[in-house]
């Protein structure tokens, strides 16, 4: 005999516990299936632990620079143990908020792993043993990513990481490569570089951050070299030399080989989602490259059966992944207002320092699908608020419709630029054109004025700028 509920969630990260909740209050019964912690891989070993790290890092990096603020201090320190401990805590913190998320609304958590045993039925193992036989109409597979590993490159958790290791780090390299400049590779790159580590990134690509608008990755470049990170784009790395305590990489640029030796390399090179031994082999699932296909409400190829997250392919973000589980769960009960998700109003941000955020479409993107553009820039240099904190390096473009004043797309790096890009945000799910944005009154002095200005000279009347 089975368990019936009313929707059965496989995977507990940031999807698949949002689908549990939202499917409770609307009144199904609800299971939820995880292996590991609930949280999932970004509140447990990527997106929170990262960001505690990273708070270090720029707490570090200021104690360095205190001389521009008018302090001065001697013998700075610091216990790598406490700062691992400290992100560690937190994201045991957050995991135990969700376990008790799960008790407050009702949803029945199994600890294990949750596989497709048949039409409408799950399994559930644990150590090899099957735990629980589940039956539901709705199978949500929330399953989400690993890191990629390519052949003959791959991570032995001593010398050469994923992200899962360099996050608990026993010791400080003195060197390090990374290989990838995503989002997740110039995290670490940034975080590494402010703890005084030596730091060389490579990209495959001509350019770092590539998924972002080729201005802003200019800036980044600058910004990065200027920090004393090595960067090195339009290589690829080719071989691992692995030593005792150090890796000397060869690397490919022009054809023509070089090597460095560093004493830990850092592999960041994406994600693939975790679609093995979920029983689709018997289904109408489709996988490509790695990804589950789905439609707009997230529908496999097999009735019943849904995905959702980075499972589902990119973008790989926890807050789409959320947002997915919602569309989802509403399209399963059928909600009045439910609508699908519009990619491109999905903001993207990277925690670096400088950090980078943005949404829509790139300049580029925008050119290439037959736009005539307004483009607007102001630059964190002209701004009292940025002054006044010391972070006058960084920009704010904004990309309009020059027919009809559309916001295309809000690109920005700098400071507090990952608070700022919801803004932008709010105004594309609106529909929101460059008069209402122009009417709009912003709070001065604030780095968000300089969302204001961007919109302002677009159309040529920037005030301050």
């Amino acid at each position: 005999m089975s368990d019936k509920f009313d929707v059965i969630v496989i995977g507990g990260g940031p999807g698949g516990y949002v689908a549990a909740i939202r499917a409770s209050q609307l009144g199904m019964k609800t299971a939820l299936i995880e292996d590991k912690h609930l949280g999932g891989i970004c509140l447990n070993w990527g997106c929170i632990p990262t960001k505690a790290l990273l708070k270090c890092s720029e707490i570090n990096h200021l104690l360095h620079n205190l001389d521009a603020y008018g302090f001065s201090v001697d013998n700075i320190q610091y216990d790598l143990k406490k700062i691992v401990d400290r992100s560690r805590k937190v994201s045991s913190r957050l995991s135990s908020g969700i376990a008790h998320l799960m008790k407050k609304n009702k949803v029945t958590v199994f600890d294990g792993f949750g596989s497709l045993a048949g039409k409408e039925l799950v399994s559930v193992t644990k150590d090899n043993k099957e735990i629980a036989k589940l039956s539901s109409k709705n199978i949500i597979i929330a399953t989400g990513a690993r890191a990629r590993k390519l052949p003959n490159l791959e991570p032995d958790g001593k010398l050469i990481w994923t992200y899962m290791q360099a996050l608990v780090p026993e010791d400080m390299p003195k060197s390090m490569l990374v290989m990838g400049s995503g989002a997740i590779g110039i995290e670490f790159a940034s975080f590494y570089l402010n703890m005084g580590v030596d730091v060389t990134v490579v990209e495959v690509m001509d350019r770092i951050v590539p998924v972002e608008d080729e201005e802003i990755s200019k800036i980044a470049h600058k910004q990065f070299e200027k920090q004393g990170m090595k960067i090195i784009t339009g290589a690829m790395v080719k071989k691992f030399d692995k030593g005792s305590n150090s890796v000397t990489v060869t690397i490919e640029r022009n054809g023509k080989p070089e090597q460095i030796t560093v004493d830990r390399v850092i592999s960041a090179v994406g994600v693939v989602g975790n679609t093995e031994n979920l029983g689709l082999e018997k289904t109408k699932v489709k996988v490509d490259r790695g990804h589950i296909l789905i439609n707009e409400w997230m529908e496999t190829g097999e009735k019943g059966v849904y995905a959702i997250g980075d499972v589902a392919g990119a973008p790989c973000l926890a807050h789409k992944a959320s947002h997915e589980a919602i569309i989802c769960i509403e399209k399963i009960t059928n909600q009045k207002d439910v609508h699908p998700l519009n990619k491109l109003s999905i903001p993207g941000c990277t925690y670096c320092t400088p950090q980078i955020a943005s949404v829509g479409l790139t300049e580029k993107a925008a050119l290439e699908q037959g736009y005539k553009l307004k483009i607007g820039r102001f630059p964190f240099m002209a701004n009292g608020k940025a002054i006044a904190m010391g972070e006058e390096d960084g920009l704010v473009k904004t990309i309009f419709d020059a027919k009809t004043g559309e916001l295309l797309g809000a690109h920005m790096i700098g400071a507090e630029v990952t608070e700022m890009i919801q803004g932008y945000t709010v105004a594309k799910t609106l529909e929101t054109t460059e008069v209402e944005l122009m009417h709009t009154v912003f709070p001065h002095p604030t780095l968000s004025e300089m969302m204001h200005e961007s919109v302002l000279d677009a159309y040529g009347k920037a005030i301050h700028f």
